[in-house]
């Protein structure tokens, strides 16, 4: 992962949704002392982890605990757990992660990720940089979060907002629902909503910090051409120390959502990735162009057009 900017997440209002909620006051803690806010029950799908192992998941969570300053919230698919008090961990496991989860899977994703994930919001810089290291053996590779599938894991460092960890919660479900998924578009999907918003109920991006450097590389011409980065493996793609590669597939997907085609995309581009793993055919197809140096001029001209926070 590159270097995330510090992203005020635009999050909206969800409707309350049933969760545990569970507040370490003492270590150790007992059974006793585990509070359990109560809301009405929603229907789960057949495919929903029972709440009994979400109970068994939380009980071994609690053992790895680094404090008794953390507080956890089961939100499925996800387990919340954060230091920055009860309250703020609620409050991003309804107002953030339930908010993105419903709105990529009304769009995208039918499958919840396989296992149960935990998303750890330490509170500032010291708590994330501290705990990734004492519970995970790793130093951060970035400064505001990362996924990380061998540990079941979203690792933020919160205090940075919201939009990484939109950006990091699209990356399990891509794991789930779309195993080749080629990497511009999991990081071009994921990177669209690090600013996000809602338009008619479903999710949308907005510019962001990517636009500037993406506008540099355009006129300096180092960008890639679309066959060429859609093409590229992980290695690679991740071989990108200026972040081109990551701003040139958010802003094609970006340019997709804004013609109302970026939904079609994804689900043609899955359906067929047999027959077009990088899904350069599929793009051409939907966007009913047969010479691709002529819209990625056009596609450039608009980019360029663009301006950061609209």
């Amino acid at each position: 992962m590159i270097r995330r900017s510090q992203i005020v997440f635009l999050a909206m209002l969800a409707a309350l949704t049933p969760l545990i909620l569970i507040r370490f006051r003492e270590a150790p803690v007992s059974s006793e002392s585990i509070k359990v806010s109560a809301a009405p029950e929603r229907t789960r799908d057949p495919e929903t982890t029972p709440e009994n192992d979400f109970a068994a998941h939380v009980e071994q969570l609690k053992k790895k605990l680094p404090s008794a300053d953390f507080a956890i919230v089961v939100q499925p698919p996800f387990v919340v757990v954060g230091d920055g008090g009860a309250d703020a961990v609620k409050d991003y496991s309804e107002h953030t992660v339930k908010w993105a989860v419903d709105r990529l899977k009304l769009d995208y994703f039918s499958k919840d990720p396989k296992d149960i994930l935990d998303i750890w919001l330490f509170k500032d810089s010291a708590s994330y940089e501290r705990n990734a290291v004492a519970l995970f053996g790793d130093k951060p590779p970035t400064p505001y979060g990362y996924y990380s599938s061998a540990h079941k894991a979203l690792v933020m460092n919160i205090s940075t907002g919201g939009g990484t960890l939109v950006h990091e919660i699209v990356h399990p479900f891509v794991e789930a629902n779309f195993p080749g998924c080629p990497p511009w578009l999991n990081e071009g999907l994921g990177s669209l909503y690090e600013q996000c918003g809602e338009v008619n109920g479903h999710i949308h991006g907005y510019t962001n910090w990517r636009l500037p450097g993406l506008q540099r590389a355009i006129q300096a011409g180092t960008v890639l051409s679309f066959r060429k980065l859609m093409a590229m493996d992980t290695g690679a793609f991740y071989d990108d120390a200026r972040g081109t590669h990551y701003a040139a597939s958010r802003y094609l997907c970006y340019y997709l959502q804004q013609r109302g085609l970026l939904v079609k995309f994804y689900r043609e581009f899955h359906a067929r990735q047999k027959e077009d793993p990088t899904g350069y055919k599929t793009l051409k197809r939907i966007l009913n162009v047969s010479d691709m140096n002529a819209f990625q001029q056009r596609w450039e001209k608009y980019v360029l057009s663009l301006k950061q926070g609209e």
